[in-house]
């Protein structure tokens, strides 16, 4: 982004890449020496040469003049000229030039350089001329002095400021300014911009500092528009600068018309940078947005968004108390830290809070995107880690923050932090020799949890009396365990798992009256624990099944059942102490029988306490994996290939003998299968409860009777599915890891990285060309069956890109809610390919966020990079 202090200049910003701009080639300058063209017309066979060689020459310079060819080096008869011919490079003090053809005259300290016209008549090898710490200036022809440091350079391209400058003719003088005649300045980097916003400068003076010029003029597509000035001036700097924010224009349904994106860019330094833009509306309504991004390099890398909306109903009566604006705002702060910053030490966040209406009542802070608009949920981290100890130890923090934004509820957790060992086997040694004995098996481990939380309504967050509701505790954990083979086949796991918690509240509970109850905190230190004892068995079971005929050879099925133990004692007894009865009158009318009411004085505590009721159940699974051995079809030999049919199918389920009623649990099941070369994978899951219901007053009650004896084997209590696929996905893969590389180039520039960081983190606000076509969809399905009524909800999105002509491209996003019979927010955009600017048309037809809008803006620089670094064809010296 760069500055531009002239009127017109004023119209665009825009981030560009450095690379040199080149020119077609006018007609070749004939070098007018006369004894020239004999010495080259007198060019001996033997004089040819095949590899580069170096010479020094010895002249009345101030230094020597260092010069390599990869064709030949010729010399005049008085040995004062030379001729380089194919690749030259000559280098004199701080003066570099590679060129096709360069004559270098010592006598008169005069030197020429050219390009040459190959067989098809392109014009190749022209001068790249640099001097000092300038830019590379290609040109087609030149002209300099040795010792005057004066040259003439004809045809010249080069980069200025994030710009290109393009000049017929222009001059270089002692002072290492150049002055230029009938020149361009253009945001295009090709020879001749065929499609480009640029300023035509009819005499100008090239800088340090800046580039001054006389008479210009703005041409937009090689159309000249009337708005010019006498003079002006370009900042010529090598760093970040400020400058204006051109905005976008359209229309939106509710707000009205709208000017969207102006505002400033602040280069603040190398490592920061921002925008504060705002949106205003015909209708009343404002957006003001402040991002800032930063990164130091091998350091760390962030951006911060902050955004406040005022909007007003588009309905409501002007100074009546329904035009009051409603008020919206939404913060984003991202950061993560280079892992050789600091090795183990990390420091990562990813927030982002605010007003739960703001995406819905902005259009996702007037982006139209369909995924922030439905969002239903906002959530932040910020988490911190550290290893100390060899690795024995791994210590992490965060705080967390999540918000629901139907219910307009949130959860703060102000910290969290975890404490974990490395789970060891205390009674193995070091210098063991040989295979593990029994008891060498038996692992520890160790882990610290601890947490501040806040469960409420997001009104009145910061209230006083609010911030006192904090729940706080700690818990710790101590798992024991023990794995061996067993019978060779059979895996044997036990252990004993011992938990205790720690609160700084408990609750007590007590009775007013006959049966009113009331509930007090109890501010305090107490504790609490439980352990519970398991062991299990699981095994592995092949089954194959081949085929003599057809390209289907086999069938593989891997299935692994595991059947495990678990004991837990009835922490509800009165000896343990972490339960207490109260006495309540029963619940019917007149009822004086008084009736016993258990309750946990953890209940509602940060970690709660241990359950009522003694556990022994056994637990039972089963996995598996089906697999499919074919002919491989693009092979005639006997090579072959693996098609997973089924993976994970997996059942599983409890049943508890100490239980009273109810023994057995849900079954539950899930797993994944793929079609069409894994292109399009489903997921699905579900349960089956095998229990009878009976209705309760319109409520679902489940009894003690299996639906066996119905005969049935069990309800359909619940399945899911869920889809999505996406079609020439390869493309963009290959770009964003393109992208993933340039990224971690140390020669680009910090613009050209924050690019990367904004098209890998937004990759549907840019887009490629090069993908001819682009379709991306996801389905979800869900089944609900409580044994009373059944329910059914099931969505359709897609998203995708067509190019109708190598520059222009279709982009949509729409879907369908089948439960709903509606269409999904839906958006069409247009754009059109201008080389290094991009133009959209954006428009959605239909519903609450009804707009179109109409945007021109320079490509992001890194993008050029790339869409020129794949046209292999176009020679780098053309």
């Amino acid at each position: 982004m760069r500055n531009i202090h002239i009127l017109f200049l004023l119209l665009f910003s825009f981030k560009l890449s450095a690379q040199p701009a080149l020119n077609r080639p006018p007609a070749n300058r004939t070098d007018t020496s006369g004894t020239r063209s004999a010495v080259v017309d007198s060019v001996r066979p033997d004089s040819l040469r095949t590899d580069s060689v170096i010479k020094k020459s010895a002249t009345g310079l101030n230094s020597e003049i260092q010069y390599t060819a990869v064709d030949s080096i010729n010399f005049s008869i008085d040995g004062n000229i030379i001729y380089l011919y194919g690749n030259g490079r000559i280098a004199y003090e701080d003066l570099e030039l590679d060129a096709d053809y360069i004559r270098i005259d010592q006598k008169n300290k005069l030197l020429f350089a050219r390009g040459r016209n190959d067989k098809y008549n392109v014009y190749r090898g022209r001068p790249i001329f640099k001097q000092g710490a300038d830019n590379p200036v290609t040109t087609d022809s030149l002209f300099f002095n040795f010792e005057t440091k004066k040259g003439t350079l004809f045809g010249t391209a080069t980069s200025m400021d994030g710009g290109f400058i393009q000049a017929r003719k222009s001059k270089k003088n002692e002072y290492n300014e150049v002055s230029l005649k009938h020149g361009i300045y253009s945001t295009c980097n090709l020879p001749e911009p065929h499609t480009h916003f640029g300023i035509h400068i009819t005499k100008g003076l090239v800088t340090d500092k800046q580039v001054i010029s006389g008479p210009a003029y703005l041409e937009i597509e090689h159309i000249p528009i009337p708005l010019g000035l006498p003079f002006g001036f370009f900042p010529k700097m090598n760093k970040r600068a400020s400058g204006f924010r051109f905005p976008s224009f359209g229309e939106d349904a509710n707000r009205g018309f709208y000017m969207q994106g102006i505002g400033w860019y602040l280069g603040i330094n190398d490592y920061w940078d921002a925008d504060i833009l705002g949106t205003i509306y015909s209708k009343g309504s404002w957006d003001i947005n402040t991002a800032a991004r930063y990164k130091v390099n091998y350091k760390y890398s962030g951006s911060v968004n902050l955004s406040f909306s005022s909007i007003k109903s588009p309905n409501a009566i002007e100074g009546t108390a329904g035009n009051t604006a409603s008020k919206q705002f939404n913060v984003q702060w991202s950061h993560s830290q280079d892992q050789s910053a600091n090795p183990g030490t990390t420091l990562s966040a990813n927030v982002n809070f605010g007003t739960s209406s703001y995406f819905q009542q902005t259009a996702a802070s007037g982006t139209y995107d369909y995924n922030s608009i439905v969002r239903n949920s906002m959530s932040s981290s910020i988490a911190y880690g550290r290893t100390f100890f060899d690795g024995l130890f791994n210590f992490t923090s965060a705080l967390r923050h999540s918000q629901d934004i139907s219910a307009k509820t949130v959860n703060l957790t102000l910290p969290s932090f975890n404490l974990s060992m490395t789970t060891i086997n205390p009674f193995d040694r070091k210098d063991r020799v040989g295979e593990q004995k029994w008891f060498q098996r038996i692992a520890v481990g160790y882990t610290l949890e601890g947490s501040n939380t806040f469960n409420g309504p997001e009104e009145g967050l910061f209230k006083k009396e609010n911030l006192q509701k904090f729940q706080n505790g700690m818990q710790h954990n101590i798992p024991v365990s023990l794995s061996m083979n067993v019978l060779k086949f059979l895996q044997f796991n036990t252990g004993v798992n011992y938990s205790e918690r720690w609160s700084f509240q408990t609750v007590s509970k007590s009775l007013e009256g006959d049966s009113t109850v009331t509930t007090d905190t109890i501010p305090g230190f107490a504790r609490n624990y439980n352990y519970s004892l398991n062991g299990g068995f699981s095994t592995k079971i092949y089954g194959m099944k081949t085929f003599k005929k057809g390209n289907l050879v086999a069938l593989r099925h891997v299935m692994t059942p595991s059947v495990n133990f678990n004991y837990t004692p009835d922490f509800s007894d009165p000896r343990f102490g972490f339960y207490r009865d109260i006495a309540t009158n029963g619940f019917a009318v007149n009822d004086s029988v008084k009736r016993v009411s258990r309750y946990s004085r953890f209940e509602g505590t940060m970690y709660g306490g241990p359950g009522r009721g003694r556990s022994a159940s056994i637990g039972f699974s089963i996995d598996n994996n089906i697999e499919a051995k074919v002919k491989a079809k693009s092979d005639t030999s006997n090579a072959f290939e693996k098609i997973p049919i089924i993976q994970g199918l997996t059942f599983s389920g409890n049943y508890n003998f100490a239980a009273d009623s109810l023994k057995l649990s849900t079954i539950s099941f899930g797993g994944r299968t793929a079609f069409f070369k894994q292109k399009i994978g489903i997921n699905f899951s579900g349960s089956f409860d095998p229990y009878q219901v009976m209705n309760e007053k319109g409520y679902p009650v489940r009894i003690n009777k299996f639906l066996i004896k119905d005969g049935k084997l069990a309800r359909l209590s619940s399945l899911s599915l869920s889809t999505d696929f996406s079609f020439n996905s390869s493309a963009l893969r290959e770009r964003n890891e393109e992208l993933r590389k340039r990224q971690d180039d140390p020669n680009i520039t910090p613009s050209q990285q924050q690019d990367i960081r904004n098209i890998l983190n937004n990759p549907n606000y840019y887009v490629d060309f090069t993908v001819p076509w682009n379709f991306s969809a996801a389905y979800s399905f869900n089944y609900t069956n409580n044994g009373l009524r059944s329910f059914i909800t099931n969505t359709l999105n897609f998203n995708g890109d067509l190019s109708v002509t190598p520059k222009w491209k279709v982009v949509f996003n729409s879907g369908y809610d089948f439960r709903a019979k509606e269409i999904s927010l839906t958006r069409f955009s247009i754009n059109r390919d201008l080389h290094c600017w991009d133009m959209s048309f954006g428009w959605t037809p239909f519903g609450r966020y009804k707009s179109y809008s109409f945007d021109i803006r320079v490509r992001a620089s890194i993008l050029q990079d790339l869409k020129l670094r794949r046209r292999s064809a176009l020679p780098l010296n053309y």
